[in-house]
């Protein structure tokens, strides 16, 4: 299959959900807080069933709480979070290493809060060459206003603004696909 860059594609995409924790969670608008978890969990349930690496972050835990549990329940088990201080999820220790060790060139980006640790975290990695696909629907921030401009900014920047069904139907590429029935079940 040819490599289309403005497609996300499973052999190069990486899956990275930044700092979804409970005591930032419990600040977000409740609704938008329950479509963020469902979407994380089923890319995270597409990402294991095709292979594709995730990196979860979280930020100062010992203040905010480690991932969430609805979260992590859905990870692949030998993922561990990685804690940072400073708001880019490469400020992580272990976060450039795991993901140069990926190979891959797909930042599949989700998290809280959109205008703080995903937004560094996008500018960074475009700054870098990488190509960075924003999950509309698995980004949050406190202010809906912050998350609107969180999204222009990155969108300017270079990333793509996806919702989290096109990631999956990007994944999965074709109807034929082995996982396809699988994976639609979540959907």
């Amino acid at each position: 299959m040819a490599f289309a860059p403005w497609l996300c594609a499973a052999e190069q995409s990486v899956l990275v959900i930044a700092d979804v924790q409970p005591r930032l969670a419990e600040a977000m608008p409740p609704e938008a807080c329950r479509t963020l978890f469902k979407t994380c969990s089923v890319l995270l349930e597409a990402a294991k069933a095709l292979a594709i690496p995730v990196l979860l972050t979280e930020q100062q835990p010992a203040r905010l709480g480690g991932t969430v549990a609805e979260i992590l329940a859905h990870a692949p088990p030998e993922v561990k979070p990685l804690a940072k201080t400073g708001f880019a999820c490469s400020d992580a220790e272990g976060f450039d290493a795991l993901l140069e060790q990926s190979g891959r060139t797909q930042v599949v980006l989700t998290g809280i809060e959109a205008h703080v640790s995903v937004l560094q975290t996008a500018l960074t990695l475009l700054s870098r060459g990488l190509s960075v696909f924003v999950v509309e629907d698995a980004v949050l921030s406190r202010s809906p206003e912050h998350k609107v401009y969180a999204l222009e900014r990155m969108r300017q920047a270079g990333a793509v603004v996806v919702v989290g069904e096109s990631v999956v139907f990007e994944w999965l590429r074709d109807a034929r696909h082995p996982r396809f029935k699988e994976l639609v079940g979540l959907l």
